[in-house]
């Protein structure tokens, strides 16, 4: 009991004040996230839209995250990172009031489309904050707790969500409303004049221009081509925010409730997890291997979901599903920040957080459209085989950095 202990106080150590107060505002914020799992039933089930509508209000919901990914990198390297977070929080929370009076297909689509254009700008700045306040040789660690507070309130969020829901999915968007304004208000009280605590993010503040010396994140290569595959893993790891859902409600005949349990546990395993796995992984590893090895993990996690068997399976499977995304996604944040000049972490983690909002364009139709034509078998067997490839893909270009 003692090592356990002794091994989740290391997995910790060393993390900045700045560090934990972003996670506070992140877990804040992400507790909010009822909307996200519910939006492909609420829009099946309340506004009975056809699967392929679905499929194209969730691809908006993709397309505003890709501008507000590019446009908060943008913004946050000509701005900073605390005006571009704060305006993103402030300005979602009439949004998320207002949406519930949008019920048609094409004002749905351009409110979720404006939604994701705001809510994501907070994306890419936060991820600089991050860089910024957290200690250099505790960079992954910092990244990991701040994934740790999204998915905190990501096992807290749709287990909420699904209560609301059994009321009204109207009190799910009032219920991400009151979150973004907590997570504002919490936010400007922790870091409104608070100095950047590293000396690279003190360079940050007094060297504007771009020098020769300056990587051009849309011009280098190896770095496109990355997050080509990050592209990919995404389009298929977050059939967990569309198709997964309606899977577990129309084949496995499970409630709201139950649904917003399951999908709350994947966030639970990786509160509880991912800190200890990152603290193992991190020096005994390269980010190159960690990243194959929770792809292919990842994929087996969809694979099993053809299997005939009940409820307990499918927490397996999330289970499995969670080894994979934590194994995965907080080497994508650190490769990004680490292949970045002094004067370009927004423009790179942008670029890196728009690689995952591009993969929602096409991933909510191209998964709802094989699950309407060719059913839920074909659908896992096809996203478990796009891992595959991409676990091969990280393992060649990785090779290059």
């Amino acid at each position: 009991m003692k090592k356990i202990i002794g091994l989740y106080v290391n997995s910790y150590r060393g993390l900045s004040t700045e560090a934990w107060l972003l996670a506070v505002v992140m877990l804040i914020n992400r507790t909010g996230s009822m909307v996200i799992p519910f939006l492909s039933m609420y829009m099946s089930s309340a506004l009975n839209f056809t699967k392929p509508q679905v499929g194209m209000v969730l691809g908006c919901f993709g397309l505003g995250s890709v501008c507000g990914s590019w446009l908060g990198g943008w913004l946050t390297d000509k701005l900073g990172n605390y005006k571009v977070q704060t305006f993103s929080l402030i300005l979602t929370v009439p949004i998320f009031l207002m949406l519930p009076h949008f019920k048609t297909f094409e004002s749905l689509a351009a409110m979720i489309f404006v939604l994701t254009l705001v809510a994501d700008t907070f994306r890419p700045a936060n991820s600089v904050s991050v860089a910024r306040y957290a200690k250099p040789e505790n960079l992954t660690k910092a990244y990991s707790l701040n994934r740790m507070a999204v998915n905190l309130g990501f096992s807290i969020g749709p287990a909420l969500g699904g209560f609301l829901a059994t009321f009204s999915y109207d009190w799910i968007f009032y219920g991400n409303a009151i979150a973004a304004l907590s997570a504002a208000i919490v936010f400007v009280l922790f870091f409104k004049n608070r100095k950047p605590r590293n000396q690279i993010a003190a360079l940050l503040k007094t060297e504007k221009k771009l020098t020769a010396g300056d990587r051009n994140a849309y011009l280098d290569t190896p770095f496109v081509i990355f997050n080509v595959f990050c592209c990919l893993f995404s389009m298929a790891f977050f059939q967990l925010l569309s198709t997964l859902p309606l899977f577990y409600k129309e084949v496995k005949m499970m409630t709201e409730g139950q649904i917003g349990i399951l999908l709350g546990f994947s966030g639970f395993c990786i509160v509880v997890f991912e800190m200890l796995l990152v603290h193992a992984v991190e020096h005994r590893f390269t980010a190159r291997q960690v990243m194959i090895y929770g792809t292919g993990i990842a994929g087996i996690a969809y694979l099993m979901l053809n299997a005939p068997y009940g409820v307990p399976w499918l927490y397996v499977s999330m289970f499995i599903l969670s080894i994979g995304e934590m194994l995965t996604l907080p080497f994508t944040a650190t490769i990004s920040a680490s292949r970045a000049t002094l004067n370009t972490q927004g423009a790179y983690m942008g670029f890196n957080s728009l690689a995952f909002a591009a993969a929602n364009i096409f991933s909510p139709y191209l998964g709802t459209y094989v699950a309407e034509h060719y059913g839920y078998n074909t659908l896992w067997f096809g996203t478990a085989a796009v891992m595959l490839f991409t676990a091969l893909g990280f393992s060649w270009i990785l090779k290059k950095f």
